[in-house]
Formats: C-alpha cells, structure tokens, sequence
C-alpha cells in the first residue's frame, strides 16, 4: 500500500483557499466569458444585418435602373468596408446575380445556400467552405411593398471567434491575478492561525505526556489587579499570571464573590478586565485549555488518591469472596453477569470467561432457567429480595442450594442482582435420613401392632381349616373349600411374618458363622425352581472367607429375596451371579447378587428399599422383601444399596442364552468380619473400577 504523507492543517487551509478561488476564478470566469462570447456574436450578427441593409438600400435605385455598374460599386464598397467580410452580392427577382465581389468567378453552389423566404425580412445562415465558416446575411431589396431582389453578405466567424478569444483571454488573465493575490492573503491567515493552533497542539501532546503544567494563552500586558487597582492579595486571581481571574472561581471581586461559578461568567462579560484581556476565540480556547490542564491536574491527584483506597477495598472484597465457600454472583440491570467468585464457577464446572458478559449461561435446566428470569426480572422491578431453596444440576447429581438475591441500589436506582447461594445438599440428606428413620420407626410400630392383632385370629382359622380338614373326605366340594381357606391363610401368615421380620419385632441370634455356606444353603433350595425357567445361577464364592457375626437364617432370608426379585425380574432365560470377597479398603465381607434382567428404572432406584414399593403386578408381591432386608442388614451393621444398569463384565461370564440379557441389576452387600484379618490378595472381582447411576443406602 503506498504511504501518502499526511498534510498539515496550514496546508489544508492553503490548498483550500486555492482551490476555492481557482474554482469561482474558473466558474466565474468560464460563466463570463461565455456571456461574453455570446454577447459579442450577437453584436457581430447585428453588425452584419446592418451592412446587409445598407447594402440592400442603397442597391434599390441602381437595381431598379439595372444600372450594373454602379451595383458593382456599391457591392465593391461594402467589402471593402472591413477586412472581415469575405463577399457580397446581389440578385434580381429570380435569383440570378447581378453583382459580386469575388474575382475568381462567382461559386454556384453559394446562391442556393442561404435562400430568403418570400415572407422573411431576413436570414442568417453558417456556412462551412471546408476552410472556414462564414456568416451569411440574406436581406431582401425592397421599394415599398414590390421586392425588386435581394443582396448577400458574407463575413468571417473566425476572425469574430479571435476577438471573442482576446476577450477571453483578458478576462482570465484578470481572475489567475486575483486568485493569486487571494492565495497569497490566505497563506499568510493560514499562518497566522496555525502558529496559534501550534501551540495548542503542542501543549495538548504535553498533556498527554502527562506534563499538566502548562502556559498556552498568551501574558497579559495588565492584569487585573493593574487595572481595578486591587490589593486584595487573598484572592486567588492577585499574582496569578497563568490564569485568568473570570476563569477562576472564589474571586473576592465585589460583583463576583457573592454570586455562583456560572452567574459569575455572564457578571465578568461586562467587567472592564474582561473587556481589556479578552482575546478572539483562539485565545478564549487557550486559556479555556489553561484552566482545564490545572482542574485536571487536581482531579488527578484526587483519583489517584481514591483509587488507592479503591483497590485496598477490592483486594479485602477480593480476598473474602475468593476464600468464601458460598456461591456468589452479581448480574446487572440486563441480568448479564459481571462478577462471579471462584466457588461459582467450581460448582457449575465452567470458567469466568465462560459466564462474565453473557447473561444466557447453562447453569440451570432450561425451565429453571426461566423461573430465574422471571424471579430476577421482579426483583429488578418491585426491589423485593428473594429466598429459596433450589435443586440444581444432573439427574445423576442433583445439590440442594439455600439461594439469597437481594437487589443493588444505585442510589436510588436499582442496577442489578446480587446472588448468595450455599450447597445445604448434605444437611438435606440428613433431613431426610431423619425423617426417613422416623417413618420407618412409626411404620415398624405400626406393622408390628397390626401383625400381633391379626396373628391371633389367623391362627385360629388356620386350626380349626386344618382340623376340618381331618374331618372331611379329600373327594367332596367341603374339602376343597377348606384347602383354599388353609392356602390363603397360610399366605396371610406369611405376610404377618414379613410384617413381624419388618417391624423388628423377633429376636436376633447373633452368633459366628459362614457366610459362603448360609448362601449355599439358599442355592441349593433355589436352583431346582429357577432351572424350569431356564434361569442359570452362577456362584463364584471366595475361599477362606472369615467368619461373620450375624443370625443365619435371617441372612439367608436376605439371599432369598435378592434371588427371588433377581428371577422375578428376569422372567425365563438368564443368569443370576452371586458372589463374595473382601474388600480390602473397607475390610468388610462383599457380597454381590448380579442378574441379567430388565434392570430398575433411574425414577425408582431411591424408593426400591421403601416398605410396600413394588414394581410387580397387584398380587405379585407386598412390596416388603427388600424392605425387610435392609432392616435385617442394619441389624447387622451392615449396607445394602443397588446399581442399575449391572456393570457389563459380570454378565460376560454367565454363559451364553438364547435371550439377549437386558440391562440388569447388581445389588450389594457389605457385612463386617467377626475378627481382624489381614487381606494379602485383593477380591479384584467384586467391584468394577468405576460403578454407573449408583444409588447406595449405607447403615
């Protein structure tokens, strides 16, 4: 790109003083010159209408007489009258030529070239020779109304364009004259104005050095203290010879001191200090610049001062937002967030750049976003703060946060949102362990109260079935009914049980045992059953498992029903893995009931332990086995908590079926040993490395 130098304003102003006078020189010229011009053809035309009526009067008589020579004369006559007619000529009623001046023979072609109408006075006709143009007048020769002929006169354009080229030539002569004589006036205002400019210039570059001691306007030759004869030497105008007084405020001047800063202005106008030392309006900006530099100066100073105590502000707020563990964001009147602490941006997992000047940021679901935009949008505009707690984050981790939003005043005017909110997701989890824990206290209570006062009767019509039974032949319809009356109590009985087992109400028997062979035990009554369904059960128990300390037959309750829903929810055709180690972190006895059926929806992995929560059909089931399970586990110190779907590589090593395994549910087990045990080798099959969608209920 080709660098053009940059011109200075004195320049400018030269150049465009230049060019408007060559523009009105030329236009004016241009203009006048072409009147001029046209003026000048106009006389030129009269001129020639002239010579032809001159010549046609004084050719009547001599044509009337046909008296030729004398015609000859006259024709003779007239072009020799001037040098720039070229011919003239005259012709009868028939237009034949009677006279002319030419001496080389009249040309033919010029008597049909310019012919008068009957009804015309006259005719002007431009003629182009091939050499030069020429003029031609055609005047009619009359004597009253009878028109005896006609006479020609022919003069040349060019010499009558010379004249009007001289003419012009004058005229431009005159305006280059005047341009000059402007440009060189103009050059020496430019000067004057840009060395004045200059100093502005350069005091403005001083400014930016950061120099605000600056003299730009000119000394006074009087000042006003000279002038009033004023020794009031508190005022801050007496000895200043920088400033000048009507730019000062605070003066003592008896027409100033009562009045404020702007009345004081319009009051100076009229002062005779003012009406001396005023200058044009180059000086008024000087000393406008002068009083600027000094104000600036002491707002400087003032700054600096303040931003001192600022930023030792900003570093306190700094250093308490940054250590606080509270979220905090501050959000203007757009809601576009301005200010965020690094608590914030570590909850959400985004960065500062991520959030600050946006005000759209995915840090809530879209509906919760909204819900904020419309809570934020009525803080902005009723100034009423708010307090609530809200569930944030993804399905597979949700946090409770207790959220304050105040709004921010400007001083009267409410500017923004700022935001406090703390994770309480530990304390409701407390919450509702608790009231959960109460619940199932309450529910315990209840079933165990119900299950006495329905055991009693139960039992009676359980004995009395029984003994009918006794008493009525196997044959008859009296027996049938009774076996249904004996079948639906004892599935009452059951109930109860699973009530009593619920409710706590039996005694434990705690003593030592093996946890490999109470499962074996369970295996072994189960796996006849589950094989008519094709329901493959695959043990993998570990070896020198230590004993534990629990109720053997209320633990093998616990495995029966995990294998019963584990079946339940695999229906025909799959694998159940059950296995058991140690896990060497905790140094508590793993184990692990693994199937490859439909798996337990997201939505029901938190309720799956409640009491009387079942996903089976109505009949299918009462909804306590796992909630009699967990309270058994409890009773043992223990944790139970499920996984859904089942970590892919248990169900790898079930064997091959002709259904596609779904995806499957693990539930978990861990028991405490009855004594220390040193683990050396690691149970490296009970756990996966990392474990999906986990809802895990520990004791």
């Amino acid at each position: 790109m080709r660098f053009i130098p940059r011109l200075s304003f004195r320049t400018k102003i030269n150049l465009g003083i230049i060019g408007v006078v060559l523009v009105f020189g030329l236009v004016s010229g241009f203009l006048m010159s072409h009147i001029t011009g046209q003026a000048m053809l106009g006389e030129i035309k009269k001129r020639g209408l002239a010579l032809g009526w001159n010549l046609a009067t004084r050719t009547a008589e001599p044509l009337l007489a046909l008296d030729f020579l004398r015609l000859k004369n006259v024709v003779d006559e007239v072009k020799g009258s001037s040098d720039d007619i070229l011919y003239a000529f005259t012709l009868d009623q028939n237009g034949q030529v009677l006279s002319h001046t030419f001496k080389s023979g009249f040309p033919v072609e010029l008597r049909q070239a310019n012919l008068l109408p009957e009804e015309s006075h006259h005719r002007i006709q431009l003629l182009d020779t091939g050499e030069e143009r020429i003029y031609d007048f055609a005047l009619p020769v009359q004597i009253g109304p009878n028109r005896l002929g006609a006479v020609r006169v022919g003069l040349s354009r060019a010499k009558a364009e010379a004249a009007v080229n001289r003419l012009w030539f004058t005229i431009f002569s005159v305006s280059a004259g005047v341009a000059l004589l402007a440009v060189v006036m103009g050059t020496l205002f430019a000067g004057t104005v840009t060395r004045r400019l200059n100093v502005l210039r350069q005091s403005a570059e001083e400014m930016i050095k950061g120099n605000l001691n600056l003299q730009t306007s000119p000394l006074l030759k009087r000042y006003c203290w000279e002038i009033k004869d004023c020794q009031s030497e508190q005022c801050p105008a007496y000895g200043n010879t920088r400033r000048r007084c009507w730019n000062l405020p605070g003066v003592l001047c008896p027409e100033c001191k009562e009045v404020g800063y702007e009345e004081k202005l319009e009051v100076c106008k009229k002062c005779l200090v003012y009406q001396v030392n005023a200058g044009d309006e180059i000086q008024s900006l000087a000393e406008s610049f002068d009083v600027m530099a000094m104000t600036l100066d002491a707002h400087i100073k003032e700054l600096k001062e303040a931003e001192k105590n600022l930023t030792r502000q900003q570093q306190l707020l700094k250093t308490i937002l940054d250590v606080t563990p509270d979220l905090v964001s501050l959000q203007n009147g757009n809601l576009v967030y301005r200010a965020v602490n690094p608590a914030f941006c570590h909850f959400f997992g985004l960065q500062g750049k991520d959030i600050l000047g946006k005000a759209d940021v995915p840090i809530f679901p879209p509906d919760q976003a909204q819900d904020h935009r419309a809570e934020n949008l009525e803080i902005l505009k009723t100034g009423v703060h708010k307090v609530k707690e809200v569930l944030v984050g993804r399905e597979d981790d949700k946090r409770w946060l207790h959220m304050v939003k105040v709004p921010v005043y400007d001083e009267e005017r409410i500017t923004g949102i700022l935001t406090a909110a703390r994770d309480i997701t530990e304390i409701k989890q407390y919450q509702e362990k608790l009231i959960q824990s109460l619940k199932m206290e309450q529910l315990g209570k209840l079933a165990g109260g119900v299950a006495h006062e329905i055991n009693t009767p139960l039992c009676v019509i359980l004995g009395y079935a029984q003994m009918l039974l006794e008493d009525f032949p196997q044959d008859t319809e009296s027996y049938e009914y009774l076996q249904l009356i004996e079948k639906q109590a004892q599935i009452c009985r059951r109930i109860v049980g699973d009530l009593l087992s619920f409710s706590r109400q039996l005694e434990s028997r705690m003593e030592e045992m093996d946890l490999n062979q109470s499962i074996q035990e369970v295996l072994h009554l189960v796996r006849h059953s589950f094989k008519q369904n094709w329901v493959d059960i695959v043990p993998s128990l570990a070896p020198d498992l230590p004993p534990i300390i629990g109720d053997k037959d209320k633990l093998k309750q616990v495995w029966l029903n995990l294998l019963n829903n584990a079946a339940d929810s695999i229906g025909q055709d799959g694998a159940i893995r059950i296995a058991t180690g140690i896990d060497p972190q905790t140094r508590r006895v793993l184990v692990t009931v693994t199937d490859s059926g439909s798996g337990i929806a997201p939505e029901n992995l938190k309720k799956i332990f409640d009491p009387f929560f079942t996903t089976k059909a109505p009949g299918g089931g009462t909804g306590l086995g796992l909630s009699v399970s967990f309270g058994i586990i409890q009773d043992h110190l223990g944790a139970i908590s499920a996984i859904s779907p089942a970590p892919p590589e248990f169900l790898k090593k079930s064997g091959p079926h002709k259904k596609p395994p779904g995806p499957g549910s693990m539930f978990l087990v861990e028991l405490p040993v009855s004594r220390e045990k040193t683990v050396e080798e690691p149970f490296k099959e009970m756990l996966p490395d990392s474990l999906p969608a986990v809802d895990q209920t520990a004791v």
